[in-house]
């Protein structure tokens, strides 16, 4: 890792980290399709004039297709998921099960990119990961049906956070300026969710925790984390750059535990152990400490 691939895990992790919690709040509230709308359109509102004044949107309208694929799996996609499956499921076990997303991205790699391909000491990470995965679904859900539903969702939005990350290294995403990518994404996503959140708008005016909730979630863990995070993948790679997910479920479950007094079982630590030593172990080949495996990390150049 170098310095600047450092300096972009911390920021990104912290980005990344806190927005459960505040989905957690506003969901309380809204419907999950206004809070996610809302968090895009508060990011359009930033991202857009910057992409206007940097004079990218041309190169985006000429990839249009691949752009508006990016941004329905990796936003509108992933944040409905998300923000639907916290109905049913707590913020700190949300976050868990998108620490899956570094496994995902080895799964995935297996038939799509070699690169990013996963084996020997790698390919037991991810067994590793799987289980603790298993372990969490199996014993910290429970019998809820409501909450296996949310839990479902999670893990889907975890895939298509993976499926993001690996697209945004690719050919002409690569390519194109992180802030227009981010851009277009939010922009999209305001327009997919219109029509749907008309009939779903609130009676009253929400709290102002609510209000304060939509945006730290637009200003800071969409317009400010997406060029973050676009820019940690070009520097250190797919597989890599989504080992923010590490530190991710730290501050999520810190929050989650202390603030919304949701609880903490022998499960949740146990499963959460298992997927941070697993997506450690599948995306460097070593374990933590010890001088085995390579660490080789991939670059890829993108406009800055």
């Amino acid at each position: 890792m170098t310095r600047k691939g450092w300096l972009l895990f911390i920021a990104i992790s912290v980005f990344w980290g806190i927005p459960y919690f505040f989905i957690k709040i506003a969901v309380r509230e809204l419907d999950p399709s206004v809070v996610v709308f809302g968090r895009a359109v508060i990011g359009a509102l930033v991202l857009l004039p910057m992409a206007i004044r940097g004079k990218t949107v041309r190169s985006l309208v000429k990839h249009w297709p691949i752009v508006l694929l990016f941004a329905i799996i990796h936003m509108v996609g992933a944040f409905l998921l998300i923000s639907y499956g916290e109905q049913h499921v707590s913020s700190s076990l949300t976050s868990l099960l998108i620490a899956a997303n570094p496994i995902m991205v080895a799964l995935l790699a297996l038939g799509f990119d070699k690169s990013e391909r996963v084996n020997g000491p790698r390919l037991v990470g991810l067994a590793v990961g799987m289980v603790g995965l298993i372990v969490l679904l199996g014993f910290d859900v429970g019998g809820d049906r409501q909450m296996w539903f949310g839990a479902i969702l999670i893990v889907l939005a975890a895939l298509g956070y993976a499926i993001g990350a690996m697209m945004i290294k690719q050919r002409p995403l690569v390519e194109l300026p992180r802030v227009s990518v981010a851009a277009a994404e939010c922009s999209v996503t305001s327009v997919v969710l219109l029509p749907l959140i008309v009939t779903r708008l609130p009676d009253r005016v929400p709290s102002v925790g609510v209000m304060a909730s939509l945006l730290v979630l637009g200003l800071i863990c969409t317009a400010l984390a997406l060029p973050t995070f676009f820019a940690l993948i070009a520097e250190v790679g797919a597989s890599r750059g989504t080992v923010i997910t590490y530190v991710n479920p730290a501050v999520s479950v810190l929050l989650g535990v202390t603030i919304l007094q949701e609880p903490l079982t022998i499960a949740t630590i146990f499963g959460f152990l298992l997927i941070i030593a697993g997506s450690w172990l599948s995306t460097t080949g070593s374990i933590p400490f010890l001088n085995t495996g390579t660490r080789e990390v991939p670059q890829t150049e993108v406009p800055k």
